[in-house]
């Protein structure tokens, strides 16, 4: 059995060649809004070939695309990142750019499978992450996947013109 493959979705190497998928996200607003905690702005291709760069050369972690399995299309990106091997804990992140695919069960089974890999690949012993309150969607598809509530950073993110 492949580690890295569901029912859904396959977690697959970084490619050069989806900087321009990447790209076109991270200019959607919609999708822009659920992940980012600084001031919104539009995405170039330079500022992802920068992160592709970074990616491809970390060290302490792991990105991987989501790639669906009927048809081999890049739908996110998912990562462990800020690993501390001697705490064996990680962060947990997930995008799914391509809106078509969400709420669908793609989201939460790359997550299984990401943390899948975390615990019985990495022997990591905690895998964290963080949501915002206005993401219910991912606040589910994170349970479906394991993961419990722990806290609330309260006026934390200054967002369309509140907290």
């Amino acid at each position: 059995m492949n580690p890295f493959t569901g029912e859904l979705v396959t977690l697959a190497p970084l490619q050069r060649e989806d900087i321009p998928t990447y790209t076109r996200w991270f200019q959607d607003y919609e999708v822009q809004r659920l992940l980012m905690p600084e001031v919104l702005v539009p995405f170039t291709s330079e500022t992802e070939e920068s992160w592709y760069e970074s990616a491809s050369r970390q060290t302490n972690g792991y990105t991987f695309g989501i790639r669906t399995l009927a048809d081999d299309t890049l739908i996110g990106n998912c990562s462990l990142f800020e690993i501390s091997q001697k705490n064996r804990l990680t962060t947990f992140g997930i995008v799914l750019g391509e809106k078509d695919y969400w709420g669908k069960g793609y989201g939460t089974e790359a997550t299984r499978l990401t943390v899948r890999f975390g615990f019985d690949e990495l022997n990591l012993n905690r895998i964290q992450l963080e949501v915002y309150s206005f993401n219910p969607r991912a606040r589910r598809a994170y349970e479906k996947a394991g993961f419990c509530h722990e806290g609330i950073r309260r006026q934390a993110l200054f967002r369309e013109g509140q907290y």
